[in-house]
């Protein structure tokens, strides 16, 4: 029997090559994930292998965010007993310009900022490697990382000018030294030293440092000394440089697994797709071959030899597919890490890790889903009695359809429920219960599809029409076998069905933030900034001083802090709001009184706020302030939750953290607005980032986020798409071997070559189609439905795209027809007499 099935392999090429395809698609996907994600770890780890060397403690801030180390806590530090030396370091984003400072250095996305150089004899940590030049010895001057250096186009001795976002505007600077960074220099980082005076002046408020390293005494073990100073400073973090260290490899860690996450979800849906063409393939083949296996059972194979040469073929399968899918995988993560680095989105490059849990996973998923998908087909042929498949062409089709269409109804009405009960809520619980509702769906179209196929494709035979007794059987070919249509539409229905979601959540984003902009904001014009920047402090002030026919100037400034132990992010105007934007007051005024709070209307009914009451906040760091509820406001995703003074902003805020979000900016009554833009223009020049938009502009950036995003989505989507079209060709060349001799009796009656090709074509056409109406229609509902779960993130509009959906619709009927090229090729030079004669 194992000779038997080996042979059956050999013998059977085409089926053998396109059923192992559908196997390396779905395990690849999974492989590539951990591998593409498994080298970043690797490369991070590298990087943070040269982070902390030679201290011994570092103390710093619980949070990033909060305004760091007091310089008093730091002399203090130096005074403690088995302390030899204490290093103060500062840090904070920069922007480095070219030297007419007209253009920002781009990193791709990588970080950028500025530190303070100590010299060996101040420093703690081992000090940098300068390859050429030395370092900053007085202000104006400054060392680059040698991958910064080389993106900027810069040698030693060079002038060019550098902005920091929470300053003024530019300044002349003049290279002095070029020093390694290890393992950065691939991924974009750029990294700014000054001195540390400088450093001090451009990145802290005077009274803090960023973080403080130790350098313990002779004779003082490194966390003796660590948990002596830990015991005195309850509020900050205290760790030795492994700790340092460590924390540095899991925060990405931790952002390295949403991404893995995400990879795995479409690697699932690959792999889901390609069960269902693996379990259709081992469908057919065993209904081919039933007299083959009959003939088996009655020479004397028992019932077990026969499921288990059935599932021998596919254990064969699954281990060759699994391997090709693990080598694929890695192929697919070397080029999805080349096409991250030629769109430069900062991200450091290393040699790709293989590690062995990502060769035992693809090897095992890919097997298990190949055994487990043959072995329903196995144990049915195991089940037909010897003489009546001998007699019968196709036992199976017969079959009824009853019980798996009523279980389908009984789960669509479960999962149309759920959907319908999770939309009327908000938030994670209702999003899981749309989930669930979804699941349901799924599985019901998976199970009533066969019946739904009949009615369906009789009445899209109405797009065959004009071709006549051809078009008709090709509708006939697709009713025929109902559990082969649906099987074969249905990896195109998930496919299509997760397109659709996506564009309605694209789409209803994008509206959503049309709307909330054209509501929210009176200003004319908006000034903005890349993430993490923004815009500048400095470019306010220029606004208001050089900009004539200026009416109101309001920057808008994000500040964390905590409520109890929830952590809030809020707002800081830096001028009045009324004039710049549309805020709804319910009570009270949105004039912002010293240490006064704003709060919008879900957040006071969730804490009990009401007017005039004493809220205690906490900063980041431990500060604690008391603010005084001045007005309630109609919710406002632009605002945010709460409202705070800016005398609070500056308070709890990092120096080097301060900037805009954005800028609004009124025009004064009667103003020429194009003019104003000019004059706005130039005066934010000197600060190159910042971009001067109007409502339309602001609104395309916003959206032009949202592509972005979407783009990703979809590209990772095509491998699903893809598979989906393969499962149709593999589906239909399976077909071609089944109907052989009816393909041979047409062309022996005189049916032309041609005409068989095409009545592939449109069988294909007919299921491309009732498999992307199935989906879009799944995928609207269940889009509709999560999308009514974020009604509390701002995303309140629903807009379905009509045009984008009936764009899907038509191209899968043209993905039908190309899927079926190869198979009606086949079908057309089947020889009439060998096919009528063959048993």
């Amino acid at each position: 029997m194992r000779k038997v099935a080996l042979r059956n392999l050999a013998a059977h090429k085409v089926r053998l090559a396109l059923t192992l395809l559908s196997v390396v698609l779905g395990t690849a996907f999974i492989s590539g994930s951990f591998v593409f994600t498994d080298t970043l770890q690797r490369t991070f780890d590298g990087i943070f292998e040269g982070q902390a060397q030679g201290v011994d403690v570092r103390v710093g801030p619980k949070d990033q965010r909060s305004l760091g180390v007091p310089n008093n806590i730091v002399d203090a530090l130096a005074k403690a007993e088995g302390v030899d030396r204490v290093a103060p370091a500062v840090n904070g984003p920069v922007v480095l310009l070219d030297p007419e400072g007209k253009k920002a250095v781009q990193t791709g996305g990588a970080p950028s900022f500025g530190v303070s150089y100590l010299p060996p004899e101040k420093s703690v940590e081992d000090p940098e490697t300068f390859v050429a030049g030395q370092a900053p010895t007085e202000s104006g001057q400054i060392a680059l990382n040698t991958g910064g250096a080389e993106r900027a186009g810069l040698q030693v001795g060079d002038t060019t000018k550098v902005l920091i976002p929470s300053k003024g505007e530019p300044f002349d600077v003049t290279l002095t030294g070029i020093y390694e960074m290890p393992g950065t220099d691939g991924g974009g980082v750029l990294a700014v030293m000054f001195t540390e005076p400088q450093g001090r002046e451009l990145f802290t408020d005077g009274s803090h440092v960023a973080y403080a390293d130790i350098a313990a005494a002779p004779g003082v073990a490194a966390d003796d000394l660590r948990d002596q100073l830990a015991a005195g400073l309850p509020n900050y973090k205290v760790q030795n440089a492994d700790e340092v260290r460590e924390d540095m490899k899991r925060e990405v860690s931790e952002a390295l697994t949403f991404i893995n996450y995400f990879l795995l979800a479409f690697g699932a849906i690959a792999l889901i797709v390609g069960t269902f063409i693996i379990y259709n393939t081992f469908s057919m083949i065993v209904a081919q071959r039933l007299r083959e296996l009959a003939l088996l059972r009655a020479i004397g194979a028992s019932r077990r030899q026969v499921g288990r040469s059935v599932v021998g073929e596919a254990i064969v399968i699954g281990v060759i597919g699994s391997a090709l899918g693990l080598a694929a995988g890695i192929g697919l993560a070397f080029g999805l890490s080349a096409a991250l680095n030629a769109f430069d989105l900062g991200l450091p490059t290393g040699s790709l890790t293989v590690l062995p849990r990502t060769a035992i996973v693809a090897l095992l998923v890919g097997l298990i889903v190949t055994v487990a998908s043959a072995y329903a087909p196995a144990r049915r042929a195991a089940k037909v009695p010897p003489v009546e498949a001998m007699r019968s062409e196709f036992a199976s089709a017969g079959d009824s359809l009853r019980v798996r269409t009523i279980a389908g109804a009984v789960l669509a009405v479960a999962g149309g429920v759920l959907v319908y009960l999770g939309a009327q809520g908000t938030g994670k619980g209702s999003a899981v219960t749309v989930g669930l509702g979804a699941l349901g769906l799924i599985l019901a179209v998976l199970l009533a599809a066969p019946a739904l196929s009949r009615p369906m494709v009789i009445v899209l035979g109405v797009l065959t029409k004009p071709f006549g007794a051809i078009g008709q059987m090709a509708r006939n070919n697709a009713v025929r076998n109902p559990r082969r249509t649906a099987a074969t539409a249905f990896a195109l229905t998930l496919g299509l069905m997760l397109v659709s979601a996506i564009g309605i959540l694209g789409a209803s984003a994008k509206t959503s933030v049309g709307v909330l902009i054209d509501k929210g904001v009176k200003a004319e014009y908006v000034l903005a900034g890349p993430q993490m920047i923004g815009a500048p402090i400095g470019a306010v002030d220029a606004v208001r001083t050089q900009v004539p026919g200026v009416s109101e100037v309001t920057g808008v400034r994000f500040v964390g802090f905590k409520v109890g132990d929830d952590q809030i992010g809020a707002t800081s105007p830096d001028g009045p709001i009324d004039p710049v934007m549309d805020i709804t007051m319910l009570e009270g005024s949105s004039t912002l009184g010293e240490r006064g709070v704003l709060v919008g209307e879900t957040e006071a009914a969730d804490r009990g706020w009401t007017m005039g009451d004493a809220v205690a906040i906490t900063s980041l760091d431990g500060k604690e302030l008391e603010l005084t509820v001045g007005g309630i406001y109609a919710d406002s995703p632009l605002l945010g939750p709460m409202v705070v003074d800016p005398s609070v902003y500056e308070q709890l805020m990092p120096q080097s953290l301060r900037t805009n979000i954005f800028v609004l900016v009124k025009a004064a009554p009667g103003a020429d607005l194009t003019a104003m833009r000019a004059d706005l223009e130039k005066a934010t020049e000197p600060f190159v980032v910042v971009q001067v938009q109007d409502h339309e502009e602001f609104k395309g950036a916003q959206g032009q986020q949202i592509n972005t995003l979407l783009a990703i989505l979809y590209g990772l989507l095509a491998l699903a798409v893809v598979i989906a079209v393969l499962g149709i060709i593999n589906t239909l060349a399976l077909s071609v071997v089944e109907r052989r001799r009816e393909i041979g009796m047409l062309r022996a009656v005189g049916t032309q070559r041609s005409q068989v090709r095409r009545t592939i074509y449109l069988e294909s056409m007919l299921i491309a189609i009732f498999g992307a109406i199935v989906g879009l229609i799944l995928g609207i509902a269940l889009g509709v439905g999560f999308l009514r779960t974020l009604r509390d993130m701002g995303i309140d509009q629903i807009t379905i795209p009509w045009t984008q959906l009936v764009s899907v619709l038509i191209a899968s009927g043209v993905v039908g027809v190309l899927a079926a090229v190869w198979p009606g090729v086949r079908a057309a030079r089947t020889p009439p007499l060998a096919a009528i004669a063959d048993l």
